[in-house]
């Protein structure tokens, strides 16, 4: 169906939205620590109704309510314990420290988490930093660069438009945020007439999410989508000129740099073939997500039939919206992950409890189902390590 909005994608300017795919009563939040297990079944749910927008790309959920959402120091999404991830972050850093330069600079990062990337930039280039989000959680290995990183808890907003910045980086925030422009706009004017400020950000590619069909990335605390087009339109329509785009993480993340520009600048049609393709995509998007559902319940009921134990591996948001969709999630007891914060946790919506992989010696499972393939061959070598043998199965 088609709809008129003015709740999303004001971006790019666009107002009609054509629904394609709905998930109802979902966990607004996936990783939210929960220390008891009826408290996190009873968690705040949400509604997802998807929208397309055939002429930019982007995506957006319509039922998104920002009201239901507010960020704290319980909310903890930090990847930075599996090594896979930690070789990326560190490369990136790396990368964007060797290609600009980065030594002896101000560093601003929006959305910073726990820090951690923030901090290897600074680390890396003796570089001195600001971070911002205010979920952050002073920790004790940051406290040797406590003279060179400060970290506020606090949303980045016009009231910090006087920090200044040789680099401004930003991941994994700008999915969270149900128009773009309120981001990007204040940004654009902070950084006034500084035009070599570098600005790098990192979102989930939306051509992953819906071409591959890694759905359990469908969240309700993402309320956009973006394509590499829906991507560059977004910064492009608030000032800022595109230097650089590219996936990463196997194609899982795009990355975008930018500079400020001092005309208006439009995004060109390069790559409007991309909308198309995936226009065709989200067509027979519903259609393929509900026959995955149907293949791993009918999985799951294999497994308990024959009276093998299963845990899950990796207590993010792809854990937390695998075990809500499935129906017979419950033949699921427990969820394993590598971040000590989560441990002893219960999933939100579901209530499985969350273990470290030492649990499994004694736990000994038939089958470990492994919800992000990237990780697959560090999880073996650590069920390995444990001295188990156990099919694995990615979702």
């Amino acid at each position: 169906m088609k709809i008129s909005s003015n709740q999303t994608d004001t971006v790019n300017a666009s107002q009609n939205l054509e629904v394609f795919f709905e998930m109802l009563s979902v966990p607004v939040y996936c990783n939210l620590l929960w220390s008891e297990q009826q408290a996190a079944k009873n968690c705040p749910k949400g509604d997802i109704k998807l929208a397309f927008c055939p002429e930019t790309g982007l995506i957006t959920n319509i039922a998104f309510d920002p009201d239901k959402l507010g960020y704290c120091q319980d909310y903890e999404n930090s990847l930075h314990y599996s090594p896979r991830f930690q070789q990326y972050a560190q490369s990136l850093a790396a990368s964007l420290v060797e290609r600009h330069n980065l030594h002896h600079k101000d560093i601003i990062e929006i959305g910073c988490g726990k820090g951690d990337f923030l901090i290897s930039l600074c680390e890396l280039g003796n570089n001195r930093g600001v971070g911002f989000d205010p979920s952050y959680v002073p920790r004790a290995e940051h406290s040797s660069m406590s003279e060179q990183v400060q970290f506020i808890q606090d949303f980045y907003s016009e009231r910090y438009q006087d920090y200044q910045a040789d680099l401004i980086c930003c991941r994994h925030t700008l999915e969270h945020i149900s128009n773009p422009a309120d981001l990007l706009k204040p940004l654009r004017l902070a950084i006034g007439n500084r035009l070599q400020t570098i600005v790098f950000f990192e979102v989930p590619n939306a051509l992953h999410t819906f071409r591959n069909l890694a759905v359990w990335d469908i969240i309700y605390e993402h309320c956009c989508y973006f394509a590499p087009t829906s991507l560059a339109q977004a910064f492009s329509s608030c000032g800022f000129q595109i230097c650089e785009q590219s996936e990463a993480f196997e194609g899982q993340f795009l990355c975008l740099e930018a500079l400020p520009a001092t005309n208006h600048f439009t995004s060109n049609d390069e790559r409007k073939h991309e909308v198309e393709e995936l226009s065709k995509d989200i067509a027979t998007f519903k259609a393929k997500f509900d026959s995955l559902v149907e293949t791993w319940e009918q999985k799951l009921l294999q497994m308990a039939q024959a009276g093998k134990k299963a845990v899950a591996w990796g207590a993010g948001s792809k854990g937390v919206t695998f075990l809500n969709i499935l129906n017979n999630q419950d033949s699921i007891e427990y969820i394993v992950d590598l971040n000590p914060r989560k441990q002893g946790m219960y999933v939100a919506g579901t209530g499985q409890k969350i273990v470290p992989p030492e649990f499994l010696r004694e736990y000994k499972p038939e089958v470990v189902i492994i919800m992000n393939p990237i990780y697959e061959g560090e999880i073996r070598e650590l069920v390995t390590g444990l001295g188990l043998t156990a099919e694995f199965m990615c979702v």
